[in-house]
């Protein structure tokens, strides 16, 4: 049985410590720049609603379209050089934008070229600190791990939004994001202090390998030509080959399966609330924007406490049966939202955004540690991304039919939609995992390491 308690070597660990002081700077970056980037193109670039909405497409495109191709390569190379790549580069994209306007050369043109392929070093991020997660705690350890660095997320989204407000108003919005810049430069640099060893992948790249057959040296110009014209076929086939053998290794895999579906069917359901949230909170509950950002920060302050909260209350209902059960208790909580009325029925909404937070990320907490526990490292970054692309594929959907089931139905009914949508999640997730509470309880996953 694997133990979920809390190491006491955890937080004395100089490694852990330099990946949460990275990722405590750039979340609290990410969340100032979220204000900071659609405050520039509007005020200082005077971008339209379709615009804006543009900018943030373009930083969220990449994962449809990148997402298992970078989880293939994530496991052909060591995790922390690509990590620290991937911040560097964002550091560098961002500290474009201050730059170009100090010098009177900013454009949209620019906002959302820099939004598209940060976002890219998003993806290959995000595939790879999951899968570099393990190598730096231990596999024993990434519930608690990941609870700590959920916590951080979640100190990011109560604290960024009011603090990048601040700055704006104080240095500019373009200038923000040159604090942004630094802070990922940051998380560059913790990486690079980290020490724990990182066993080599376990095949090389299709980088520094020779072709099959080919002479070390004194090769013709043709001759080389076809070698690496057939290398590149090779690594081409290899590629679909590791990125199938992901998609596989999680549709066979009756755990992995579940959550997916769970994680996906949830997406699904925020993306068609979140097109009416504004609309119902303003015009049907008669709001001021004030307010709403107070309900809204309610349920950043949830999120904090779930991930506070997540260690032990695996270790006293069981890490795996939490998975289920933490939707199964909140989820109809989640629901009374849609039934506030103006007044002190307000609150309603309150209640239902705080309780499926507080679900919604001792979910995720607990799954992804679950994944990570079951899936050999090999394929742990192909397996990462192909559940990354199958929730976020779902969200464009989403959106589109709340917005079109907010014109038909209103946003009462549209939210009450979304919140039985998200009722069959817990039951997907205790069809898979029903009888099991430990990681042990589990069957074995459906390919060897």
């Amino acid at each position: 049985m694997t133990s979920t308690s809390p190491s006491p070597s955890l937080y004395a660990s100089r490694d852990f410590r330099l990946l949460l002081a990275g990722q405590t700077t750039s979340q609290l970056g990410a969340q100032v720049s979220a204000v900071a980037l659609p405050l520039l193109a509007v005020v200082a670039l005077h971008a339209t609603p379709f615009e804006v909405g543009l900018l943030g497409a373009a930083s969220t495109i990449a994962f449809a379209v990148l997402g298992l191709p970078a989880g293939a390569w994530v496991d052909r190379v060591r995790r922390r050089p690509l990590l620290v790549a991937a911040d560097v580069a964002r550091a560098l994209l961002l500290a474009t934008i201050p730059l170009a306007a100090l010098l009177g050369l900013l454009s949209m043109g620019q906002l959302l070229l820099v939004s598209l392929l940060a976002g890219v070093a998003r993806v290959f991020f995000d595939v790879g600190y999951r899968s570099y997660l393990p190598a730096v705690i231990g596999r024993d350890r990434v519930l608690a791990g990941n609870s700590s660095l959920e916590f951080v997320r979640a100190s990011g989204q109560v604290a960024g939004p009011a603090l990048g407000g601040v700055l704006v108003s104080l240095m500019g919005a373009a200038s923000v994001l040159l604090v942004q810049a630094g802070t990922f430069a940051v998380s560059a640099l913790c990486l690079l202090g980290i020490r724990a060893h990182e066993d080599a992948p376990g095949r090389s790249g299709a980088g520094g390998t020779r072709a099959p057959g080919a002479a070390p040296g004194g090769v013709s110009g043709a001759a080389a030509a076809s070698a690496r014209g057939a290398a590149a076929t090779a690594g081409g086939r290899r590629m679909r080959a590791d990125i199938a053998e992901g998609l596989t290794f999680v549709f066979r895999s009756r755990v992995l399966r579940a959550t997916a579906l769970a994680s996906a069917l949830s997406n699904f359901s925020f993306a068609i609330a979140s097109a009416v949230n504004m609309v119902f909170l303003s015009r049907t509950l008669g709001l001021s924007p004030a307010m709403i950002g107070i309900v809204i920060a309610v349920g950043s302050v949830t999120v904090m406490i779930g991930a506070g909260f997540t260690t032990r209350l695996a270790r006293a209902v069981g890490p795996v049966r939490i998975v289920w059960l933490s939707l199964a208790v909140t989820a109809p909580l989640s629901l009374l939202g849609a039934f506030a009325q103006p007044g002190w029925w307000t609150l309603l909404i309150v209640l239902g955004i705080a309780a499926g937070e507080f679900g919604q990320i001792v979910y995720a907490i607990t799954q992804v540690s679950v994944r990570q526990q079951v899936c050999p490292d090999r394929i742990l970054g192909r397996v990462n991304a192909t559940m990354q692309v199958v929730v976020m594929g779902l969200f464009p959907l989403g959106a589109i039919l709340g917005g079109l089931l907010g014109d038909a139905i209103g946003p009462r009914w549209t939210l009450i939609v979304a919140g039985a949508l998200l009722l069959a999640c817990p039951v997907v997730l205790w069809t898979a995992l029903r009888g099991a509470r430990d990681v042990a309880d589990l069957p074995e996953a459906p390919l060897s390491a």
